[in-house]
Order: structure tokens, then C-alpha cells, then sequence
């Protein structure tokens, strides 16, 4: 391909000089090239002003003023073009004036003949590689910028992160505590009044009620847990949305009995039923009624309404509480956000509650959205979850909770914590089993050995000999095989369900264990002949 000419300004006020130097870049340059002249220093400016030229060749001395002056003008310098100082003086002081103004050379005119093409083309390359230079720089400059950037974000949210988790710390404190007062309250009163009845029966209750609100945290605990490393699996089926409605509120009432708060459930008025893990769908609804109770004063009112739009049913919770600003509604469901912080704040809760709704509901293939008009207007919590039209099968009856049982069992009952497993023993004797209790692998081996029970209820983490270990024992002896091995341990991870499996238990109860759960299992077991 043919170069480009290259566009050539000589500036200079002598005409004799411009034909010279004109006859010499005619001689000896080897590319296509234009020229023009400037006579005059103001020429010269105006002319880099409006054209744009590849070199400059630029006379010393120019009437009054001079090519060094002519090199510091602004207009030179913004121009980005290499410019070559001519001059019939062989000064070396002028040489080093010209490159520290911006000269890319400084050439006599005595040399022109000789070396004026040269010049030209190696301040041009200079140019070049100056300019790629530049470029490269500017585009380092702004990857570091962009990075110094990224950086400062991460590290705001780092510190966002590690503020966030040390109020998280401690509220799990604040709430795990405040359970313990009225437990250990409790326990106080039924000491110095075991003989007033209706005053221990109250006791037992808010014991009960408290250990019951500490499980419900831990639970959640652990659900987000699973939830973040991805390890809740739906268990789904067909449901009918009213039952779901029925356990959650259910499971919201002692709340809302407490603070007299007033619930409307407003029901689709034709049956909805949908494809869901019914456990979960009421632990949704169950999160949004505790929610909305947590933030709707004494004597408020609760909306709960279920319908039917298109292919999707709508789940909707609405209060009269303190509401929410609209710049922390699209936080409202993050993890661990908690929008009062205050030392005075009653509400309690550990901020988890609707992190779980929303990731449930999204595993169901739904979405929740919130909304507020604000501080005092209340707010509401609307969920969507797609139905399938096709399931039509009517859920079965719920077991009955099973309190009696058909057959006494011979038990072995083993936990290092020994408040632990005898007051698990008091409970089984009362309902008519035969228990005995160890305290550490080793021992409940032994013991096995001697009673040779129906079940045995083990802990995992024991001294000496853990669980899993001690399983093992127990199934390679004679009657080993024989025994419905169930462990109760306080880790509920699916791989701690495998690894008690792999031991040989045949069930796992995450502790604390519930009563009736574990009275039914004990009822369901096969009699022993």
C-alpha cells in the first residue's frame, strides 16, 4: 500500500531557508510528502490551530520572538507533533533549551543535506513509540483505577460484612440469653412452691414455651446453613394451601395471643392445592405471621389472605405495625439484616426469618416481594407460587400424635451430659419403660451386654468411645442385630444423617428431641417376641 504524504509545517521567516530546506527533503526523503510554509511566528500558530501536521520543522530565530518561545506556547505543546529546531548557530546551550522546552530535536542547517531525512524519521519513530507509550500508560492508569475501585468495594463490603456479623453475634446472644431468664426463673418458683400445683403447672409452661422459642432459633440457624451451601432438598407433594394455612397459623398463635393482636385469614373461596414441601410452606407463611407480629404493636391487626390468580396462588400478609422506609425495602431480605439496631430495640429475632421465606419460596419456583408506604403505614409481604393444575389428590389425614404406648420398652439410654439422659430416663420411666442409663461409649457397650435392651438412644459426641464407634461394637455382638439403634446428637447435616447410617443406627433425632416424635417412634417399633 501507498503511505499516506506526509504532511510537513516549516516555520520560518527567511524565504531562502524554506527553498532550501524544501530541496532538501525533495533529495532525500524517501516517502510522499507536503509542505507549507509559515513566514511568521503567528503564522506558525495559526497554522497548527487549524491543520493538523505529522512534523514540525521550526526555525531559531523568527523576528522577534524565537523558536524556543514558539515551543512553549500551549497551542504547541496541546498540538501532539514533533518539532525539529532549526538554526544556523551550533550553540549547545540552545540545543539543551530547545529539548527542555519540547524540541524532538535541534538540528543545524549547515547539517541539513546530511541529515535533515534522518531526523525527520527518527523523531517521528520517537513519536510514535512515545504516543503507544501513553496510550499504554493511560490504559494501565485505568485498569488500576477500575481495580483500586473494586478493591475499595470489597473492602467496604468486607467491613460491611464483618459489622454486620458481629451485630448478628451479638443479637444470637441477646436472644439466646433472654430465654434463660424465664427458664431459670422457672425453675426457682417450682423449687420453692413444688407444693402450689397451679403455680408449677405455669412455670412448666414457660419453660416449656422458652425452650420451644430457643429451638425455633437454632432451627433457623441451621436452615440457613443448609440453605447456603445448598443442602435443603423439597420434599414435594400435593397439599391443599388451607392446611397449610391452618399449622401456620397454628404455630403463630401463642405470639399473637401474647400481644392481643387481632388475625383475619380471608381464604380463596374454591379449594387451592398445589405441588409443595408442606413442611416448608408452612415455615413460609409461619416466618411472615411471626414477622408481621414482631412489628405490629399490642392490640394490632394481621391480614392473612390466600387466592388464586391465573396459574400462580397468592400468599399475602398484611399488618398495621411500624413499617418499612422505602430505601430498606430492597434489604429486607438480606441475611442477617436487622433495620432496628438499637439498644432499645423489643422487637428481638435474629434477622434470618425472611432470608428463609425467600429462599424457600424460590425453590419452589415463587417469588415474595415486600412493601411499605413508609414509617407508621404498616407493611405487606406478598408470595407467589406457581400451581400445578394437574394435582388434584387430596393430601392424607395427618398421623395422630400417638402419646400411649401399645408395648413397654426395655431402653438404654446414653449421653455424657448426664442432666441430659436422666431427665430423658424420668421422662421414658413415666410413660411405663424400663430405662437404664451409661455415660461414655465404653459403658453403654457393657451395659448392652448385661440387659440386652429393645432400644437404645445414643449420643454421638461421648467420651472414650464416640457414638458411631460404639454402634459399631454394639451391632457385631450376638444380639446386636436385634436392637433399634437411634441417635440423638445436636449435628442434623445431611452427612452427619450418613455417617450415623454407615455406623448402623436406624434412625437419627436432632436434639432436642421432641417428646411426641419420640414417643410415637417408640410406639411404631415392632414388638419384640
Amino acid at each position: 500500500m501507498m503511505e499516506s504524504p506526509l504532511r510537513i509545517l516549516l516555520v520560518d521567516d527567511d524565504e531562502d531557508d524554506y527553498v532550501l530546506a524544501r530541496e532538501v527533503l525533495t533529495d532525500t526523503m524517501r516517502r510522499p510528502f507536503t509542505t507549507k510554509w509559515a513566514r511568521s511566528y503567528e503564522e506558525g500558530l495559526s497554522s497548527l490551530r487549524a491543520e493538523r501536521f505529522d512534523v514540525v520543522l521550526l526555525d531559531y530565530r523568527l523576528g522577534r520572538n524565537s523558536g524556543i518561545e514558539f515551543l512553549r506556547e500551549r497551542g504547541v505543546q496541546s498540538a501532539d507533533v514533533p518539532v525539529i529546531l532549526l538554526t544556523g548557530q551550533g550553540e549547545r546551550a540552545i540545543d539543551l533549551e530547545a529539548m527542555e522546552a519540547g524540541a524532538a530535536d535541534y538540528l543545524p542547517k549547515h547539517h541539513l543535506e546530511d541529515t535533515l531525512e534522518r531526523t525527520i524519521r527518527h523523531a517521528l519513530e520517537r513519536h510514535r513509540d512515545r504516543a503507544a507509550l501513553r496510550q499504554m500508560n493511560e490504559l494501565l492508569e485505568e485498569r488500576v483505577a477500575e481495580r483500586t475501585a473494586d478493591l475499595e468495594r470489597a473492602n467496604t463490603a468486607l467491613k460491611d460484612a464483618d459489622r454486620r456479623k458481629d451485630e448478628f453475634i451479638a443479637i444470637l446472644a441477646h436472644e439466646l440469653r433472654n430465654p434463660l431468664a424465664p427458664i431459670s426463673n422457672a425453675l426457682e418458683i417450682m423449687h420453692e412452691a413444688e407444693a402450689e400445683l397451679e403455680i408449677c403447672r405455669e412455670a412448666r409452661t414457660t419453660m416449656r414455651r422458652q425452650v420451644n422459642h430457643m429451638v425455633r432459633l437454632v432451627d433457623d440457624l441451621l436452615d440457613v446453613s443448609r440453605l447456603s451451601q445448598g443442602k435443603i432438598q423439597l420434599k414435594t407433594g400435593p397439599v391443599w394451601l388451607s392446611e397449610i394455612v391452618r399449622q401456620a397459623v397454628e404455630l403463630a398463635r401463642p405470639l399473637l395471643e401474647r400481644e392481643a393482636q387481632r388475625l383475619v385469614v380471608t381464604e380463596s373461596p374454591a379449594p387451592i392445592h398445589l405441588q409443595a414441601d408442606a413442611t416448608r410452606l408452612t415455615q413460609v407463611i409461619g416466618n411472615l405471621l411471626n414477622n408481621a407480629s414482631k412489628f405490629t404493636p399490642a392490640g394490632g391487626r394481621i391480614d392473612l389472605s390466600t387466592r388464586l390468580n391465573g396459574h400462580e396462588v397468592e400468599i399475602t400478609v398484611r399488618d398495621t405495625g411500624i413499617g418499612i422506609e422505602r430505601a430498606h425495602l430492597a434489604l429486607i431480605f438480606d441475611m442477617f439484616t436487622q433495620l432496628d439496631s438499637s439498644l432499645e430495640r423489643t422487637q428481638g429475632g435474629l434477622g434470618i426469618g425472611l432470608t428463609l421465606v425467600r429462599n424457600l419460596v424460590q425453590m419452589h419456583g415463587g417469588s415474595v416481594e415486600a412493601r411499605s408506604n413508609g414509617r407508621n403505614q404498616g407493611s405487606e409481604f406478598l408470595v407467589r407460587i406457581p400451581v400445578e393444575t394437574s394435582t388434584a389428590v387430596r393430601p392424607s389425614s395427618p398421623v395422630p400424635d400417638t402419646t400411649t404406648l401399645p408395648n413397654q420398652r426395655r431402653i438404654l439410654v446414653v449421653d455424657d451430659n448426664r442432666d441430659s439422659a436422666n431427665t430423658l430416663a424420668m421422662l421414658l420411666k413415666l410413660s411405663k419403660h424400663q430405662v437404664v442409663t451409661a455415660y461414655d461409649g465404653l459403658a453403654a457397650v457393657e451395659e448392652f451386654g448385661r440387659s440386652h435392651p429393645d432400644v437404645v438412644l445414643m449420643d454421638i459426641g461421648l467420651p472414650g468411645m464416640n457414638g458411631l464407634d460404639a454402634a459399631r461394637a454394639i451391632r457385631a455382638l450376638p444380639a446386636g442385630n436385634d436392637v433399634a439403634l437411634v441417635a440423638m446428637t445436636g449435628w442434623g447435616q445431611d452427612e452427619d444423617r450418613q455417617r450415623t447410617k454407615e455406623a448402623g443406627f436406624d434412625w437419627h433425632l436432632v436434639k432436642p428431641v421432641d417428646r411426641s416424635a419420640l414417643m410415637q417412634l417408640l410406639a411404631e417399633l415392632p414388638a419384640k417376641p
